[in-house]
């Protein structure tokens, strides 16, 4: 019997890594915004220029539905890496489940903008499209690698 072992290719780990390490700030930024850390908060907001009470009103009276979906995204994102350093197919299933909850959170962002961010503010129009950009990569790079035959 001859079996053909596929050799995993150094990109994997190095793209499993990366998003590991983006995506676990996501999770942390996620914790402490639902923690009400203040001083976390003030220390994404104030260089935004938005005030800190403001800001953490703002979250605090998201719908039950968009932190579902926050914590979708955030989460479904971790587990997609950790499951595309281990080699398995569903990292792709975990990235979709992060691409649905970065959707959804998008549409309620652009519905709710949060009080004092200037509308059409260069930095959140930057950081959303950075967002999209990882978030379709991941998913285009995990169903890549399922076709390839690199994760099992």
């Amino acid at each position: 019997m001859n079996t053909l072992s596929i050799k995993t290719p150094w990109h994997l780990w190095g793209v499993g890594v990366l998003s590991l390490i983006w995506n676990a700030f996501g999770a942390w930024d996620y914790t402490q915004t639902q923690l009400g850390n203040r001083e976390y908060i003030a220390s994404m907001m104030e260089p935004m220029g938005i005030d800190t009470d403001a800001a953490i009103a703002y979250f605090s009276e998201f719908p039950v539905w968009m932190d579902a979906a926050w914590a979708l995204g955030v989460w479904g994102a971790l587990l997609g890496s950790v499951l595309l350093i281990l080699r398995k197919r569903l990292a792709f299933m975990a990235f979709m489940v992060s691409f649905f909850g970065l959707v959804v959170g998008t549409f309620h962002g652009m519905a709710n903008p949060m009080p004092g961010q200037e509308p059409g503010a260069a930095g959140p129009i930057l950081f959303s499209v950075v967002l999209w950009a990882v978030a379709i990569g991941l998913l285009l790079y995990s169903r890549a690698m399922i076709r390839r035959n690199h994760l099992n």
